[in-house]
């Protein structure tokens, strides 16, 4: 009983601490200048580092908590439209790099698994504008979206490679059963 409590509570201070760091590297992201070259509307998705790192090393219920998390942080901050494409994004990207582990989880990198996530997040974030704006014609964006998703989940799976010894040393203070560590070898 008192292991397990300690699991649950490391767990949730881990988690705590990783939902800290999407919203602040949401905020970073709000902080910095647009780039001149991105079209309107895209973003660089660091936030999704930490989706990424939930998903590949604790699990698809820690994921998409932080997905659930992030999402109602901007209906906090933004309003429920944006509630609504954070959170539709959010679901379908982390769905797609679900399965993308699942179906095949070693013949896959993180990379590609990155890229995925970015331009599924992308599509889910256009399909509900589209309900939204009860028009079609937002899909003219979406090869805009595709484009920069490719280059956006490459950053992102890149970034996550570079940060992965800082997300380690999270990881170290989680008990054994919940480090997966051993994942972390894999190429990215």
């Amino acid at each position: 009983m008192k292991n397990q409590r300690r699991v649950n509570t490391s767990h949730l201070t881990l988690m705590g601490l990783l939902f800290a760091l999407s919203i602040t590297l949401t905020a970073v992201e709000y902080l910095l200048p647009p780039l001149p070259m991105l079209p309107p509307g895209v973003k660089l998705g660091l936030s999704n580092i930490v989706t990424m790192y939930c998903l590949f090393f604790l699990g698809r219920r820690s994921a998409f908590t932080i997905v659930f998390l992030k999402s109602a942080f901007v209906f906090l901050m933004r309003g429920f439209t944006a509630f609504l494409m954070s959170f539709s994004g959010g679901i379908l990207s982390a769905l797609v790099m679900l399965l993308l582990l699942l179906l095949v989880r070693q013949n896959i990198s993180y990379l590609i698994i990155s890229i995925a996530g970015a331009i599924t997040h992308n599509l889910g974030q256009i399909i509900v504008a589209s309900f939204l704006l009860g028009t079609a014609l937002v899909f003219a964006y979406l090869p805009v979206l595709l484009i920069s998703g490719v280059i956006m989940g490459t950053l992102t799976g890149t970034l996550l490679k570079v940060v992965m010894p800082a997300f380690n040393a999270i990881g170290n203070v989680t008990p054994d059963s919940m480090n997966r560590q051993s994942r972390s070898n894999k190429n990215i």
